[in-house]
């Protein structure tokens, strides 16, 4: 037999060198069974994953707890989450001990892989009972009283001022403090299992995954979480206007009236705040716009003879409203062509400072020269007071048509068939590739014929209010407007 020599030490050496290893070894050091660092692993790669598997786990399971890299059977630990990972199989953090009040081992032992080791004089999960307790009764259970007063929040027993949580099933849902936390509530009722495991628990209230919803997030969406956010996302960007969640793409409103009937948040992205347009906020008065206004999504929009952010300012006007607003109408059917506000028969159009409204009435609006994209005339024109002047060489209502075409008739009818093989839905006619819908029912649109803007919604007599466009049967907005029939007006206050 030969004497021991420098191989079998080092052979010796990673099962008591690494008993203790900590999460960070430097670097020029390889604990591994290697003769030197880049030489190839004497273990196989079975052996070598074998000692880094913890006990009892089958092959293929999670080498070093998922906390490391398995180097020549022994883990090198790494960070994934906040603290410091340690152990001969990176099982041990120190952020895994129990805490109390705040504070870990209560600030009254020390972590040791997950367990306190209290001081003397200290005990429990969290080193939080004093061994020898010097309080009275009285004094004790003040100190375990909650917010409401309750004891131990009446999940729980207390001793010498602190509180021991009920854990009879071992499975220590109730925690905290006062014991204010009770996981049970998370748990789903058919599956038993923690908010149906599609979701964390967080002092007995479920924060589901993305695509889950419900009280125990037993609900999925059929629409993916980017869809719902998107249509959850109110005119400022916010999410349901910080005024509401989002479920599914559907806000829920948070209703701050206590009688549960008509809310004073409310709107598709909780965008309207009635409580805005009271002079003074009162949730049992209906005293909305000083009396002198109606609301509309938290706006006052002030009778005549009224002005201010809350119609609490007198005007003083020597027109009668009558012919004040006979002023403001002029040829079109609504006061200011709908896109203004008149006041002592002169129109302020809006959105205030948007140049693209103008005129006596406010009958000018650029803005119908623009496409989806906010393209002015295709590129290929100007705008004249809402209508498309269009170059040489092109037509159209947003000057969309060249007049020349160097398609051929068959290349050119093959990109206006539409889904049912018709031509341009048999609703227009097919210029170089693209539909022209007929001028006779003025209401078809779409890129084949296929759409009818009688569909979109209207609000006094006007599609979309003449604040958007309507695009195959629903109003895109713009700027400023919300609504289905973009009757909402959400941009800066009226000047």
């Amino acid at each position: 037999m030969r004497a021991p020599g420098f191989w079998d030490f080092w052979l010796l050496l990673p099962p008591l060198l690494f008993a203790g290893l900590s999460a960070g070894p430097p670097q020029s050091f390889s604990p591994s069974l290697r003769s030197w660092s880049g030489a190839p692993c004497r273990l196989s790669r079975a052996e070598s994953e074998r000692r880094c598997r913890a006990p009892g786990q089958p092959p293929g399971s999670a080498l070093c707890h998922g906390r490391g890299r398995c180097d020549c059977g022994v883990c090198i630990c790494h960070v994934t989450e906040p603290g410091t990972y340690f152990g001969p199989l990176c099982e041990c953090h120190e952020w895994v001990c129990e805490t109390y009040d705040g504070k870990t081992c209560a600030g009254h032992g020390t972590c040791d892989c997950g367990r306190c080791k209290c001081d003397p004089g200290w005990s429990g999960d969290a080193c939080q009972h004093p061994t020898n307790c010097n309080l009275t009764k009285k004094k004790s259970n003040q100190m375990c009283k909650n917010s409401q007063d309750i004891i131990c929040s009446n999940t729980g027993t207390c001793h010498c001022g602190r509180c021991k949580c009920d854990d009879s099933d071992g499975n220590g849902l109730v925690y905290g403090k006062f014991c204010e936390c009770d996981d049970r509530e998370c748990i789903d009722d058919e599956t038993e299992e923690i908010c149906g495991g599609h979701g964390k628990c967080y002092c007995g209230n479920c924060y589901c995954e993305a695509g889950w919803h419900g009280d125990k997030c037993e609900f999925q969406c059929d629409i993916t979480p980017w869809e719902s956010k998107r249509k959850c996302m109110s005119p400022d960007g916010e999410i349901c206007s910080n005024r509401g969640t989002c479920v599914c793409g559907e806000c829920s409103c948070h209703d701050v009236d206590p009688t549960g009937d008509w809310g004073d948040i409310h709107g598709d992205t909780c965008e309207c705040d009635e409580r805005d347009c009271r002079s003074v906020y009162d949730r049992y008065s209906d005293d909305f716009c000083s009396g002198h206004g109606q609301c509309n999504c938290g706006r006052c929009d002030c009778k005549a003879g009224w002005y201010g952010k809350k119609c609490e300012h007198p005007r003083s006007c020597l027109l009668a409203p009558e012919e004040s607003l006979k002023k403001c109408q002029g040829s079109s059917a609504l006061p200011c062509s709908g896109r203004g506000k008149c006041e002592c028969g002169k129109c302020t159009c809006y959105p205030p400072g948007d140049h693209r409204v103008y005129g006596k009435t406010c009958e000018c609006d650029d803005r119908r020269c623009e496409d989806l994209e906010g393209v002015v005339c295709g590129g290929h024109g100007t705008c004249s007071c809402g209508r498309c002047v269009c170059e040489r060489g092109w037509f159209g209502e947003l000057c969309q048509h060249p007049r020349k075409c160097n398609m051929t008739e068959e290349q050119s009818k093959s990109l206006c068939e539409s889904a049912d093989g018709m031509l341009c839905s048999g609703k227009g006619s097919c210029h170089c590739g693209k539909c022209i819908c007929s001028a006779e029912e003025w209401y078809i649109s779409g890129e084949f014929c296929d759409c009818d803007d009688r569909d979109c919604d209207k609000h006094d007599g006007l599609i979309c209010t003449g604040n958007g466009i309507c695009s195959c049967g629903n109003c895109e907005c713009w700027d400023g407007w919300n609504g289905n029939a973009c009757e909402i007006w959400l941009g800066t206050e009226y000047p």
